[in-house]
């Protein structure tokens, strides 16, 4: 297995007097794709929103390559090389669909460096270069999501974060947002993505990391647990110990 991009080490986490996460440990191997699945309410989003830094870690420790980040706000996280998608509000629905990417271009862009050239992205997103002029609150739920993703990738990430990208699409964008996924990896970027539907997400993925109740119950191979007779308790939380598979 590929050493970890990301490492988190006893992460609690949460809103208000009480944790939400109760102490998550998981590692993000490089170059692969982790899919994090669970009950509405198990700490998921909470994680990922952790990670991004825009919710504090109260207790544990988070590492980047090998550095700690806990102190780093949201945006010193994305020019470390962590993007994140929300489920909603992830792009700029009053400006057109160029207009989204320039502002991503220019407040993400580069931030390493070297600037991404738009035609190197919007290969990976063939629907978005005919609509350059559309409103982006115009456009398809699947298309949104695409230009979310494309705008992301403009920082250059060494770890994408995806929260729910298939929720509410039509099958064929939910199919294309996960072949999207698949070509985002394949350039080397990590993936660590919350996602409902679970058979497809684990399809594309490597390893799967499953929380109930704020903590880690299974972190196994994603297909050794598409083998798993009874996939809907393992998704909805019932697993009485913890298992790792390499």
């Amino acid at each position: 297995m590929n050493a970890p991009v990301l490492s988190v080490h006893g992460v609690h986490a949460g809103y208000g007097a009480g944790d939400i996460l109760k102490g998550v440990d998981l590692d993000l191997p490089r170059g692969t794709i982790l899919t994090l699945i669970g009950p509405n309410g198990s700490g998921k989003s909470t994680l990922i929103k952790t990670l991004a830094g825009l919710l504090p870690a109260r207790q544990g420790e988070i590492v980047l390559e090998g550095r700690r980040v806990n102190e780093l706000s949201a945006p010193k996280r994305v020019r470390a090389g962590v993007s994140y998608v929300p489920q909603e509000y992830n792009i700029f629905r009053n400006l057109t669909v160029l207009e989204n990417l320039r502002l991503a271009q220019e407040f993400m862009g580069g931030v390493r460096g070297r600037t991404p050239l738009r035609d190197e992205l919007l290969g990976l997103f063939p629907d978005l270069p005919g609509k350059f002029k559309a409103l982006a609150g115009n456009l398809s739920g699947g298309e949104r999501q695409m230009l979310a993703l494309a705008c992301a990738l403009t920082a250059e990430p060494k770890v994408l974060m995806l929260d729910e990208p298939s929720a509410g699409l039509s099958p064929k964008y939910t199919t294309d947002i996960f072949e999207a996924v698949k070509k985002v990896n394949a350039r080397g970027v990590s993936v660590l993505m919350v996602e409902q539907n679970a058979i497809e997400a684990l399809r594309i993925s490597n390893t799967c990391v499953v929380l109930a109740n704020g903590r880690v119950r299974l972190n196994a191979a994603a297909d050794k647990v598409l083998e798993m007779r009874d996939l809907q308790s393992l998704y909805f939380g019932d697993v009485r110990a913890e298992a790792t598979a390499s």
